[in-house]
């Protein structure tokens, strides 16, 4: 057995049945979501994210189940679930990026909103002054700042994702040689240092999406933005609180620290978590807006006719009259899953590894130009020295 003390033999094989249970729920919606948005895959540029983040739930799932029934895949259970996490961070990101038409509209949109802000006040004869645009009036003056603040969004959420892999394998290796001591708050120990630092970049990330939020809200309104905001960071930001609040918990005392009860608990709650995310991206991410096209030559125009009956009154005498609506679509014809599959790997690839490398050369620019003006005062310095 596995699991160590009173805890693993009497909780258990119950708790590992009921979490399969919720696991075999959440993996059927999940993937009949998904083959729906493949076979009905009318617009990729919004729809190969969507994918991704639906597919997070069968990730999260399966790898909490197997680290339940088997603790020794904990850490590689735990390192795979974190990298995931970060990517399909990305993904929601794009999505919004994608419903809004693109990059390009995008800032375009930004800019826009930027320049609304400067000429009001001076059309109402107030006396301002422009802003500066920079990181810091990001946070402290948080409002549409145009290309800067889609820069800057882009470089939050790419960074947690970089760093979240980054550390994820880093733990890996940390417990290779037994420094990383996962729950372990002690100072000879990696995870409260990496703690901290993904705690300060999930907020950071999280910032980043709020104030994208706040300024295309209006623009996101027919996709219902809230209630796929509310759904996604439910997943990926309340599991990791809920892992860090479950770690405290256990070193103060308050839950068991037996055998791996703090990994079991963590992944038993994320088995029932997925099954009701599974059934929130069938209302959140249906594939119902993705079957029909617009005014289109392709596909199959199909009218439904909606009859109703209503009562009037003419001469003191209800007579029954009839109201008929006929609604007309087109209906997409259905599309190759092979297709779609090979267009989310190839096409969201190029775009994640262009994102990734964008955002570390922005990363490492100031260290450059850091570097380059230490170097030049100490050129300068030893010069000025040997003149004297």
């Amino acid at each position: 057995m596995i699991y160590e003390g009173t805890y693993s033999s009497d909780l258990h094989l119950p708790a590992l049945t009921i979490a399969g249970i919720f696991v075999l729920v959440a993996l059927t919606l999940s993937i009949a979501l998904i083959v729906q948005h493949l076979r009905s895959y009318t617009k990729p540029a919004e729809q190969k994210w969507i994918v991704a983040v639906v597919f997070m739930v069968p990730v999260y799932a399966t790898d909490s189940i197997i680290s339940l029934s088997n603790g020794r895949w904990s850490l590689e259970c735990d390192i795979l679930r974190n990298c995931y996490e970060a990517f399909a961070l990305y993904c929601f990101g794009s999505y919004l990026v994608a419903c809004l038409g693109g990059e390009e509209r995008v800032v375009a949109f930004l800019e826009d909103e930027s320049r609304k802000q400067l000429t009001e006040p001076l059309l109402g004869g107030k006396n301002t002054s422009v802003q500066k645009r920079s990181f810091a009036n990001f946070f402290c003056q948080p409002n549409v700042q145009g290309k800067n603040l889609y820069t800057t969004v882009k470089f939050g959420i790419v960074q947690y994702m970089i760093l979240k892999t980054f550390c994820a394998f880093l733990a890996f290796l940390l417990e290779i040689f037994g420094v990383y001591g996962d729950g372990e708050f002690k100072w000879y120990y990696g995870y409260p240092y990496m703690t901290v630092v993904l705690n300060f970049s999930q907020m950071w990330a999280l910032f980043c999406l709020v104030q994208f939020y706040n300024c295309t809200h209006q623009n996101l309104e027919p996709i219902k933005p809230l209630a796929k905001f509310i759904s996604f960071k439910a997943i990926v930001f309340a599991t990791w609180w809920q892992g860090v609040g479950i770690a405290i918990l256990c070193a103060i005392g308050v839950l068991p620290k037996e055998g791996r009860f703090q990994n079991a608990l963590q992944d038993f709650l994320i088995c029932i978590e997925m099954a009701v995310a599974a059934v929130a991206h069938i209302f959140v991410f249906s594939a119902k807006p993705y079957r029909y096209l617009p005014v289109s030559p392709q596909g199959e125009a199909i009218s439904h006719a909606a009859k109703t009956t209503i009562m009037l009154e003419k001469d003191a005498k209800d007579k029954a009259a009839a109201i008929e609506q006929v609604d007309t679509h087109v209906e997409a014809p259905g599309t190759s899953v092979t297709e779609s599959v090979q267009d989310i790997v190839l096409v969201g690839g190029k775009r994640v590894v262009k994102d990734v490398v964008l955002t570390i050369n922005q990363a490492i620019e100031p260290v450059e130009k850091g570097v380059i003006k230490i170097q030049e005062k100490l050129h300068n310095t030893a010069a000025d020295s040997n003149n004297m």
